[in-house]
């Protein structure tokens, strides 16, 4: 809820500045698109399916089935030099962490005129995912909750409990599932001191977890945030955390860190897709069809009896419309990639379906990473921009630490054509990246290249299908659900 009140606030700013006749959606701001949006979508599934004709014919030749090995170029040093980062990281991560928890209490409780929940909901989950994703993962030093407990020593009292192998990671699958409704849905973001709240109450769930059952378990298995980034960071051309000490020390092409190690569990895989269905259901959320869809739950006499039931509850019934909304979508997702994985097995022959399964599920990654991108890049670039008065002020209390608390949001910095032609051209390539690595994948697999090339023709076919609605999504006007 509280990225959507500042996308409006961006949204507002753009429009009072140009106001034309096309919406783009991921903008909030307005474009004429030069041609239908069918003539941009056929286009933009017919790249994905040549790209996957031209693999077919060209790609890797069956002599070299395995994955390309990195360091692409030797690591500069780079090992050395960032393993001396790590502690100053890790401050710099408690620093911010305590300081965004001053602000959410003491700071302004206007939660368009509080650092906090800038920090969170745009520098952090937004900004730094994208930093993550194409640049590297350095969220396992930064991590303060990981770092405060190190410091703690508690692990050196207390003996960590063993947990059954059949839970897998299906605990970060519900806590991240529960952030994206906190962030969707919930009202907890247009409150600093709720959100303040919120983020004591996930550190003490966090350092008990991590004091039960070991602090590595815990993030493996527990932790959403160490797991999100954990993924976003293997599509980045910097490898591995820089906790480790070869931390940073290879360069690879992009996407290259996807390849190989799947999903050890259906929960990994699951994990996976509800990464791309929550940024997916996020862009749908705010289309005419989905508050179409409101309303028409909201008044079919055969839903109506389903409403009551959560009005007794005290439940407000929108909020539970979106809610299952919000749960559905993984599980579609899920469905369409098993139901896909399943045909790819029939016609391939000599993998199981769970196999596949697990072994394509980071080829989906860079779907979800390009969406991401689309979708928050100009609210990012808009938003963000609230960072350089708030950082003079931070607490509200008439300061100007750097001089920049008078700064007026340059809107200039984005403009809808940009935003549009930035989504097709980020949606597309992050389509053909996915099929790419899925032909990669395929050949390490399979035995043989004519069954490669026939398990890929359905999953080229549901990338082709992820594309298009990406981009139907994208194209759509903004609109604020009830």
């Amino acid at each position: 809820m509280m990225r959507r009140t500042w996308l409006w606030i961006a949204a507002t700013l753009v429009l009072s500045l140009r106001p034309t006749d096309a919406i783009a959606h991921a903008f909030g701001g307005r474009y004429d698109l030069p041609l239908p949006i069918g003539f941009y979508l056929f286009a933009a599934g017919t790249a994905v399916a040549i790209t996957f004709l031209i693999l077919t014919v060209i790609g890797r030749p069956r002599s070299s089935p395995e994955p390309l090995e990195y360091p692409l170029v030797s690591d500069w040093g780079f090992g050395e030099m960032l393993a001396g980062l790590v502690l100053p990281v890790r401050i710099l991560g408690v620093g911010i962490f305590l300081f965004a928890l001053s602000v959410a209490f003491f700071g302004d409780p206007s939660p368009t005129r509080n650092f906090a929940t800038l920090i969170v909901w745009v520098i952090w989950w937004v900004g730094f995912a994208h930093f993550t994703a194409f640049v590297g993962n350095i969220w396992n030093a930064l991590n303060p909750w990981s770092t405060l407990f190190s410091w703690s020593r508690i692990a050196d009292f207390v003996a960590p409990r063993a947990l059954p192998d059949w839970l897998g990671v299906w605990p970060a699958v519900l806590l991240f599932l529960g952030f994206a409704w906190a962030e969707m849905i919930g009202d907890f973001g247009d409150d600093p001191r709720r959100l303040g709240w919120l983020i004591l109450a996930y550190s003490a769930m966090t350092w008990l977890g991590m004091a039960l059952y070991g602090r590595q378990v815990w993030l493996d298995r527990f932790d959403p945030f160490h797991r999100f980034f954990n993924l976003l960071g293997r599509f980045g051309f910097m490898g591995r955390s820089i906790e480790d000490p070869g931390a940073f020390a290879v360069v690879r092409l992009p996407a290259q860190g996807l390849l190989g190690d799947p999903p050890k569990e259906l929960s990994g895989v699951v994990f996976v897709m509800a990464v791309l269905a929550t940024v997916t259901f996020d862009g749908f959320s705010e289309t005419p069809l989905w508050v179409d869809l409101l309303q028409w739950f909201a008044e079919s006499a055969e839903v109506r009896p389903w409403l009551l039931v959560a009005v007794r509850a005290d439940i407000e019934p929108l909020t539970a419309i979106k809610t299952l909304g919000l749960l559905a979508a993984p599980l579609i997702v899920t469905g369409f990639y098993v139901l896909t994985c399943w045909i790819s097995a029939r016609l391939a022959g000599g993998l199981t379906t769970m196999q596949l399964v697990r072994g394509f599920a980071h080829t989906l990654l860079p779907i979800a990473i390009a969406y991401h991108l689309a979708h928050y890049f100009s609210y990012l670039a808009l938003v963000g921009q609230y960072a350089i008065p708030l950082i003079s002020d931070p607490f509200g209390l008439g300061w100007n630490v750097f001089g920049t608390r008078d700064y007026v949001i340059d809107v200039s910095v984005m403009n809808a054509k940009a935003v549009w032609y930035l989504a097709i051209t980020s949606v597309i390539s992050g389509h053909v990246i996915s099929v790419v690595l899925a032909h990669y994948e395929a050949l390490r697999q399979f035995p043989n290249d004519d069954k490669a090339i026939r398990s890929q023709t359905p999953i080229t076919i549901l990338m082709i299908g992820f594309t298009m609605a990406s981009l139907w999504i994208l194209a759509q006007p903004v609109v604020v659900s009830p």
